[in-house]
C-alpha cells in the first residue's frame, strides 16, 4: 500500500524514506553500499543527559560518511557512543552484523573500528616507530613489526620520520601519523573526528583528499566528522547534518554539495540557543515545554 507524503519510516533505505523529522535526500536511485557499521536510533549524553537523539547513521566499505553540524550538535557524542567511550541510552550499534551495542571500548576496537580523535590523537613523547607500535596492542609481539612496515608502506612520508619524537612533527605530519597508527590494528571501519582541525588549508586538503580518499578506495569505510564542511563535502559520498542532537538532514555526497542552504541548518541551532536564553514576559520555569 503506497504511504503518503507525510508518512515516515525508521530508516532510511531510499530518497522516499527517511527517519521522522529528517530531510530526505539522495542521489538517482538512493543506492548505498551494504552497511558494515548500522547503528540505529542511537541516543547518549553524560549523567543521565541526553545529548544525541534518536540518530540512525550507516557506513559501508568504501563509503565516506561525513557527519556535519554546528558546533554543540552532537558530533562528538555521536562518536563516543559508537567507540565505546559512553554508554548508551537507547538504540543500536551493529557492526558487521553484530550487536556491540553493549561491548567495551577496547572489544570494539579489535572488531574492526579504528578511531582517531581530535585530540590526544599520538603519544607526544614516543618517537614516530613507537607510536606505531603502540597501535599494534591488538597483534601479537611478534606480528607488530610486520603491521608496522605495512603501515609505512602506505605511508612513505613517515619513513625518514621514524626516529623523531611525534612532539616535533608538524601539524600536517602529526595527523598522518594518527591517522598511520590506528591503521597498524587493520581496522575496516575507521572513525575519523575533525582530522583537519589546526591544519592550514593546503595540508586539510591533503589529509583528505591523499589519505581519506585513498583509505576509502582501498575498501575501508570511513566516518568522517569535520567542521570544514565544503572540504569534507568533497570527498563524502553520503553525509548527515546534525542540529541540537538530531539528524535534520541526509543525502547523498553529491546531492549536498549542489544544496546551497546548508547554511541555514548551522543557524538554526544558533538561533534557538538565542530563544532559550532570552528574557520572557512573564514568571520563567524550567520546563521548555514539548
Amino acid at each position: 500500500m503506497p504511504t503518503s507524503p507525510d508518512q515516515t519510516s525508521t530508516q532510511r533505505t531510499s530518497p522516499a524514506q527517511a527517519p521522522a523529522g529528517v530531510t530526505a535526500a539522495g542521489g538517482p536511485d538512493g543506492s548505498r553500499r551494504p552497511p558494515y557499521l548500522s547503528a540505529t536510533a542511537i541516543t547518549s549524553g553524560y549523567n543521565k543527559v541526553p545529548i544525541v537523539r534518536d540518530v540512525t547513521v550507516t557506513v559501508g566499505l568504501g563509503e565516506i560518511v561525513l557527519i556535519m553540524g554546528p558546533n554543540g550538535a552532537g558530533k562528538s557524542t555521536l562518536v563516543k557512543a559508537l567507540t565505546g567511550k559512553v554508554p548508551l541510552m537507547g538504540g543500536r550499534v551493529v557492526l558487521d552484523g553484530e550487536d556491540i551495542s553493549h561491548a567495551k571500548e577496547d572489544e570494539r576496537a579489535k572488531k574492526g573500528i579504528g578511531y582517531v580523535p581530535q585530540l590526544g590523537d599520538v603519544f607526544a613523547t614516543l618517537t614516530v616507530q613507537e607510536n606505531l607500535e603502540m597501535g599494534g596492542y591488538c597483534w601479537p609481539r611478534r606480528e607488530v613489526r610486520r603491521h608496522v612496515d605495512e603501515v609505512l608502506e602506505q605511508f612513505p612520508t613517515l619513513q625518514p620520520l621514524r626516529r623523531r619524537h611525534a612532539r616535533s612533527l608538524s601539524g600536517g605530519e602529526r595527523k598522518t601519523l594518527a591517522i598511520a597508527r590506528s591503521l597498524v590494528a587493520d581496522p575496516r571501519l575507521l572513525i575519523l573526528d575533525e582530522p583537519t582541525s589546526n591544519l592550514s588549508p593546503l595540508i586539510a586538503a591533503t589529509v583528505l583528499h591523499d589519505v581519506v580518499d585513498r583509505l576509502a578506495a582501498a575498501g575501508r569505510g570511513i566516518l568522517l566528522i569535520e567542521q570544514r564542511v565544503a572540504l569534507g563535502l568533497g570527498v563524502a559520498t553520503w553525509g548527515y547534518v546534525l542540529v541540537a542532537g538530531s539528524t535534520r538532514l541526509e543525502a547523498s555526497g553529491a546531492e549536498l554539495r549542489e544544496r546551497d542552504d546548508l547554511g541555514s541548518f548551522f543557524l538554526e541551532q544558533g538561533r534557538a540557543a538565542v530563544a532559550d536564553t532570552a528574557p520572557s514576559s512573564g514568571p520563567r520555569t524550567h520546563s521548555r515545554g514539548a
